[in-house]
């Protein structure tokens, strides 16, 4: 009886710590955001068009336990504003906007944009972290070593679980784009304003995990 006490009084802190609840649903327990949404997915926000960068087709990803720093932005943002699909390894916010990394052209930490890619799917992206401007092209929009725009930021465990690995450990070999839902070039990039539109698709927020239950990290920057 004291063993799980101790146990419940360890869940609570730890919830208190990371900003994160276990949420569910009365009438469903199972997890309501789905990336097969994206086949039909309808802009939620108005927004406006801007310019795209590179129409660079590689999508890396990074584990969000790779962004220590307590007093970091993106480090609070991934913690108190996203929650984990524990299908997927996806973070999204309350609205379905999926988590990822992009570099300082595309604003600031929070900022939420629809990128269109060539195949037509429009992906609802909120920048959580951003690409080290060292380490991007004069621009500040791709990563140089791999050619990301886009960088997924994810819980590497619950992802491995759902794409799968090749022989070299990385999920779907370091790059989304051997998914088909995300393959293609980024022909679209529009910043979400925060008026919506009169007809739109939502996803609610369901199951929280908490982010600091495991501590190990992986980038995949293969391609």
């Amino acid at each position: 009886m004291k063993k799980i006490l101790l146990l419940i009084t360890i869940l609570i802190l730890s919830l208190t710590v990371t900003g994160f609840s276990y949420e569910t649903k009365e009438e469903e327990k199972e997890t309501v955001f789905s990336i097969e949404n994206l086949y039909d997915y309808q802009k939620e926000f108005k927004s406006e068009e801007i310019s795209v960068c590179a129409p660079n087709s590689s999508k890396t990803y990074m584990d969000y336990r790779a962004t220590t720093a307590r007093d970091s932005r993106q480090y609070w943002f991934i913690r108190e504003e996203l929650t984990v699909d524990t299908n997927t390894g996806f973070l999204y916010d309350k609205d379905g906007f999926i988590g990822v990394a992009l570099g300082s052209y595309y604003g600031e930490i929070g900022d939420r944009y629809y990128f269109t890619l060539e195949s037509g799917i429009v992906l609802p992206l909120v920048k959580c972290e951003e690409k080290a401007d060292g380490d991007t092209d004069p621009s500040n929009c791709y990563h140089t070593s791999d050619n990301s725009v886009i960088e997924f930021v994810i819980d590497r465990i619950y992802a491995m679980e759902y794409f799968g690995r090749l022989s070299n450990d990385y999920i779907l070999n370091g790059n989304y784009n051997n998914y088909s839902l995300f393959k293609g070039q980024i022909v679209k990039v529009e910043k979400v304003l925060d008026e919506k539109n009169e007809n739109y698709v939502t996803f609610e927020k369901s199951k929280a995990i908490i982010l600091d239950k495991y501590d190990i990290f992986n980038y995949g920057s293969g391609y």
